[in-house]
């Protein structure tokens, strides 16, 4: 499972489709959290680790930086997330995770299905 700040990293990478830390960061900041610029960096090299984010070195002004974009295996990660509601929680979970996703705003419910590969 990832931490709400992991998963709030995982989304703003997202937007940014790929960049170093500290676009992501910015990303960070239009979305109304403020957290340190080695936060982020030390959450990128997590999600790295965990096979959820890819990475190459760039040379940049002073030396070399991470540039990051999301792995390709996120909709196998959800789709085990929503194993394991249904496992551990039967028709109840279920019946409450639909009651969550149509609490989301249309564009962001659309997103997560494409994601999700439901559409």
């Amino acid at each position: 499972m990832l931490g709400s700040l992991e998963t709030e990293v995982l989304l703003a990478l997202r937007e940014v489709q790929q960049g170093p830390a500290r676009e992501v960061r910015r990303a960070l900041e239009k979305r109304g959290v403020r957290v340190a610029y080695t936060t982020v960096a030390t959450i990128l090299a997590r999600l790295y680790e965990k096979g959820l984010v890819r990475r190459r070195r760039e040379p940049c002004q002073g030396g070399e930086r991470y540039v990051y974009r999301p792995a390709e295996v996120e909709q196998k990660y959800l789709r085990n997330i929503l194993r394991g509601v249904v496992a551990m929680f039967g028709p109840a979970g279920v019946v409450h995770l639909n009651e969550e996703i149509a609490k989301l705003d249309p564009s962001e419910e659309k997103a997560l299905r494409r994601r999700l590969g439901l559409e």
